[in-house]
């Protein structure tokens, strides 16, 4: 039937390519409270990664300082 036709092989739009996707940064935590994983987006001041369970909504803080960890997973109790 005419106008029943849906062409999904059409090309996405491309991406500008002038200025290049900036990634989120974030690190995994696993939440003891409800036994979740998830991530913790670093907040816009560049000072701490922050976030709430998905479950329970606890929130969660770890702040970044000098001395600070290499590790990129952290436990939440």
């Amino acid at each position: 039937m005419p106008g029943d036709h849906l062409d999904l092989s059409s090309d996405p739009r491309p991406e500008d390519e002038s200025r290049p996707r900036e990634r989120r940064r974030f690190v995994g935590i696993h939440f003891a409270c409800c036994g979740v994983y998830a991530q913790l987006p670093l907040n816009r001041e560049g000072t701490a990664y922050q976030g709430y369970c998905p479950r329970c909504m606890k929130r969660a803080e770890i702040k970044i300082g000098p001395d600070g960890s290499s590790s990129r997973f952290f436990t939440a109790y």
